[in-house]
């Protein structure tokens, strides 16, 4: 009996040269990710200033006394728990519709065979072209003519489906072989039991990744938000915020108040991306275990 031979790698030595572009590298991506982070570090430390330390020294990042006077307030002084809770709801109902209805859509564009689907496509696409501040007055009339200006269900149901949503689902769906949903359909499976119990199970990475930008898109929506609603009641986080900004609770910049709120409402959008970021970057995972 031979023992088995182990080999170890050998070690790649890189030329100076080399040596000198990968430092240089790294040194930029260093400080783009300094650049892109530093507002947000700002933020941080701002929540955590007296007013007078914020106007003084905005861009410090050690404030000069510690201070969570602004993060009290906000728990005190601003009716931010129902600023919340509205921003829950309308996000929890806006993120379940578009990730049921876009897929709905995106499997129907992608497998079935209907007169005029060529047409829809490129309305689709064409939509996905008009900037959103366009269709913010159409929306709004359309609010009112149908009495669901300042309601839930008028900050909900314009926005429940989005083309975005559906262009990328319809993308992943052609992905996936036909032929794995031909058993099914011998068996006798019709089309959406096909599409609830074979397709959408495989489209798992793109679900994921229609579902965070869904949340992320309705959390911090704030345009359409304005103009669907006018009680206080229906403030979310994002127009409770800037009402603050507009100085709302009396006189000064009142910076570290606006920073804390900032920081807050940030939370839930990054912990649901560290959650997911490993399966939203890969997207073809579904369509391979296929």
């Amino acid at each position: 009996m031979t023992a088995a031979t182990v080999t170890t790698p050998r070690r790649v030595r890189l030329s100076p040269r080399a040596i000198s572009g990968l430092t240089i590298g790294y040194a930029i991506l260093i400080l783009l990710a300094v650049i892109y982070i530093y507002p947000f570090l700002i933020s941080i430390a701002g929540s955590f200033k007296t007013d007078a330390d914020a106007t003084q020294n905005p861009l410090s990042l050690l404030p000069a006394t510690w201070s969570f006077a602004a993060y009290e307030r906000l728990f005190t002084q601003v009716p931010l728990l129902q600023w919340t809770g509205n921003s829950v709801l309308v996000t929890v109902c806006i993120t379940a519709g578009r990730v049921f209805f876009d897929s709905l859509a995106g499997y129907a564009l992608s497998r079935l065979r209907f007169p005029g689907r060529s047409v829809i496509f490129a309305g689709l696409i064409a939509v996905m072209a008009v900037p959103p501040v366009a269709l913010l007055i159409p929306r709004f009339l359309v609010l009112k003519e149908f009495g669901l200006f300042d309601t839930y269900a008028g900050m909900i149901i314009p926005i429940m489906i989005d083309a975005a949503g559906i262009f990328i689902m319809k993308q992943f769906f052609e992905s996936i072989p036909v032929s794995v949903e031909e058993a099914a359909r011998i068996d006798g499976a019709g089309v959406f039991r096909t599409f609830w119990s074979i397709v959408l199970p495989m489209a798992r990475p793109a679900l994921i990744t229609l579902f965070i930008l869904s949340f992320q898109g309705s959390w911090n929506e704030f345009a359409f938000y304005l103009i669907a609603r006018q009680d206080t009641d229906l403030h979310t986080l994002t127009t409770g915020v800037a009402t603050l900004t507009a100085g709302q609770l009396g006189q000064g910049n009142q910076f570290p108040l606006k920073l804390a709120a900032a920081v807050l409402m940030s939370i839930p959008v990054a912990v649901l991306f560290f959650i997911f970021q490993k399966r939203i970057m890969s997207t073809s995972e579904g369509a391979e275990k296929g």
